[in-house]
């Protein structure tokens, strides 16, 4: 059917006009608000606390969240909603990643505030359409659409019954449906999730940008946590949002010539290092693969190794010369030299219902290749990026689906499961065929797939209950942590990034903190203390980004001439100045660094005591699973015995000689965990928490945030 005949078949539910507010200073102090229970479309003033305390993106998406559930809500109830905010510096074309948005909701996977940080038109469209943010909430009766039109100051709810739910599809129609031409595409973004998304717990949000080269809507995702799967639940099959051209004085800042000067700073150190750094306008994220490899750090058979003798068959080169395409500018927003969204064009599928046809696929990123690859055993860089493609188009977190298959694949090996549980698949590391089955699966909402799209935490339970499996065991090779699934990095050497998954608010997610290098590479975090100043400020610093509506890697994948020399070189002072001219030339107000902690540190206290109001945040929730610690089982201590003999004499104080592996595991799993714990009690007191992680009355007063509905919460844990 051609699209405008499944426009003509749409039933318009609501239709609700507005005259879309001009921006003034990175703001236009509105949010949107649409109810698809009771088709009930709304605009809403915000708040000027509200703004002070919250500043945008992120912020706004926990605020508004938390008025509109309560502690009974579940991610199904109809109160849940789906916040989006893309924060006051995004949607400028002068400074590189400045697209960003923020996604939050209770998400099916941990049962707490999920946020998500996305990359696409969607946030910044928002924007010029004259919303800071935008909550969706209840459940439709029938599949819906929500049209945003900037230009004709219009929202509508729509039926959508003839498009397509799978992301590349549904992108393509909907913004072929709702562009007058060909010029006019690159004025429309739409959000979609996918089939799987209706059937597991860890769907995606895809926000589309419109290629101009490609001629294609390309999706970049908001991934973490579920959040496709809220949509789909809700029957919202898509988000059309059209705005006016994009210029780059749209968000009326209070001081155009700073943010041109500091943006053209950025092009020019980007023009000049990129290609000795970390080579993003070739092979962008997926850069960090041979690093993994060469460190030890690349996530092999669920976490149990950090190399492979495969693992170069995956390696930058490969994708470099054979798949990435070379020579055409890339970026997910306007402006952004970096340019690390790469893609792989005609593609040609070999399975599934797309099979035959040739795609473009987003990526992949540096965590798609080491999740659906390496730690699955598997190494064929063209099966990958069919997973990649799959994951994309049917909603599925590929983060995700690449640790819980590998935990599953490692369950199939040890006689936990069997092919009469995953109903014949041989569920072995390596197994290709047997993971595109899986996927495939989820899209269907049939056999095994099904199970392991409910995420680990969940499988866990289900291995122990009906299968008799030993659940102190399935606890230690689980890598989940308050039910979302690790980032794809081995951090069994470095305290400070099992602190930096740990310690997370919403699971273990390296957007908060990624100290590896810094404290296993450099040793530049020696002691208990350093590591916890590491963990309050990275978290902090990070946290900001997704107030403003930042990408963190112009701030780190490319550092200036000279800042070695500087005193704290892993902050990367000058870009961090860089933000702080930013901010001031986009509000008109002056912030010093320690300012951008504070404005942080308002928003990630409240976050955890609203961690704590649905039932998680304490101490115990941030405990990890022993692999993401050290070795499990006989196989890994011994795959690095020399190391861990080593580590025994030097650090516990105990001679290894004569001790068989399983007396050599106990003493270092107790020296590991008495370690975990003395770095727990570091960063809670460094964060002004309690012993049990709840933030203190007095920190939440120095922060302002002694909110009388955040202190009814903390005082019932202090």
């Amino acid at each position: 059917m051609e699209n405008k005949e499944m426009r003509n078949k749409h039933k318009i539910l609501m239709e609700y006009k507005y005259e879309p507010k001009s921006l003034k200073h990175g703001y236009t102090d509105k949010m949107l608000y649409v109810n698809v229970g009771d088709n009930r479309i709304e605009e809403k003033d915000i708040p000027e606390e509200v703004k002070e305390k919250f500043i945008g993106g992120k912020g706004y998406g926990m605020r508004y969240l938390w008025d509109a559930v309560n502690p009974d809500t579940k991610w199904d109830s109809e109160e849940n909603e789906i916040v989006m905010s893309a924060g006051p510096i995004a949607g400028i074309t002068q400074y590189p990643g400045t697209g960003k948005t923020l996604v939050c909701s209770i998400s099916p996977m941990t049962d707490i505030p999920i946020d998500s940080n996305v990359g696409g038109y969607v946030g910044p469209y928002l924007k010029f359409s004259g919303w800071d943010g935008l909550e969706i909430q209840g459940k439709a009766k029938e599949d819906v659409i929500i049209v945003i039109d900037g230009i004709e100051g219009k929202i509508t709810i729509e039926t959508a019954p003839e498009e397509s739910v799978d992301g590349h599809l549904l992108g393509e129609q909907l913004t072929e449906m709702y562009a007058k031409d060909e010029h006019e595409k690159r004025q429309i973004s739409v959000i979609t999730a996918g089939t799987a998304a209706e059937h597991t717990r860890m769907g995606i949000l895809n926000f589309s940008f419109y290629d101009i080269r490609r001629k294609v809507a390309r999706l970049k995702q908001a991934g973490r946590g579920g959040l496709g799967t809220v949509l789909r639940n809700k029957k919202v099959k898509g988000v059309v949002v059209k705005s006016k051209p994009v210029k780059g004085d749209l968000n009326n800042p209070f001081d155009q010539s700073i943010i041109n000067k500091t943006g053209i700073k950025l092009h020019k150190e980007i023009a000049n290092h990129d290609h000795e750094q970390n080579n993003m306008h070739k092979i962008g994220t997926a850069a960090l693969i041979d690093t993994m490899i060469e460190f030890d750090l690349l996530p092999v058979h669920n976490f149990q190794y950090g190399t492979h003798k495969d693992a170069v068959k995956m390696g930058n080169k490969v994708f470099i010369n054979k798949y990435l395409t070379q020579g055409m500018v890339d970026g997910c927003w306007y402006g952004c030299s970096l340019a690390c969204a790469k893609a792989v064009d005609d593609f040609e599928l070999k399975t599934g219902p797309y099979k035959g046809h040739k795609v473009v696929i987003d990526g992949p990123e540096y965590e798609n290749a080491a999740g659906l690859g390496a730690n699955c055993g598997i190494f064929n860089p063209e099966t990958i990026l069919e997973l990649n493609f799959y994951c994309d188009t049917y909603g599925i977190d590929t983060i995700s689906y690449g640790t819980s298959t590998a935990f599953a694949m490692e369950c199939f090996e040890r006689g936990i499961i069997n092919k009469e549980i995953t109903g014949g698949l041989e569920l072995k590391f390596g197994n290709e065929e047997a993971s595109l089955e899986l996927i495939h699966q989820m899209s269907k909402g049939e056999g095994f797939g099904k199970v392991v799209g409910q995420g680990i935490h969940r499988m866990k339970k289900i291995f122990a209950e009906e299968h008799g499996a030993d659940p102190d065991f399935l606890f230690d090779i689980g890598t989940e942590q308050k039910g979302l699934e690790y980032a794809e990095y081995v951090c069994k050497e470095s305290l400070a990034q099992q602190g930096g998954f740990g310690f997370t608010n919403k699971g273990p997610q390296h957007d908060e903190a990624w100290l590896i290098v810094m404290d296993m590479v450099n040793n530049q975090i020696p002691t208990f203390e350093d590591k916890a100043e590491a963990l309050h400020y990275y978290p902090m610093f990070r946290t900001w980004f997704g107030l403003l509506g930042l990408c963190k890697l112009p701030w780190n994948d490319i550092v200036p001439e000279g800042n070695a020399k500087t005193d704290e070189p892993a902050k990367i002072p000058e870009h961090v100045q860089n933000y702080l001219d930013l901010y001031y030339g986009i509000t008109g107000k002056t912030i010093t660094p320690e300012d951008m902690v504070r404005q942080s540190e308002k928003v990630y206290n409240f976050q955890r005591v609203f961690n704590i109001r649905m039932g998680k945040g304490l101490r115990a929730n941030d405990k990890s699973p022993y692999r993401m610690m050290g070795p499990v089982t006989k196989e890994e201590y011994e795959s690095r015995q020399e190391r861990y003999d080593s580590q025994l004499k030097e650090k516990v104080g105990v001679d290894p000689e004569g001790k068989s592996t399983e007396e050599k595991i106990k003493i270092l799993r107790e020296y590991r965990y008495d370690q975990y714990e003395q770095l727990t009690d570091a960063v809670y007191k460094r964060r002004g928490w309690s012993n049990n992680g709840v933030p203190t009355k007095e920190k939440l007063q120095d922060l302002g945030m002694d909110l009388p509905e955040v202190l009814e919460v903390i005082e019932k844990h202090l």
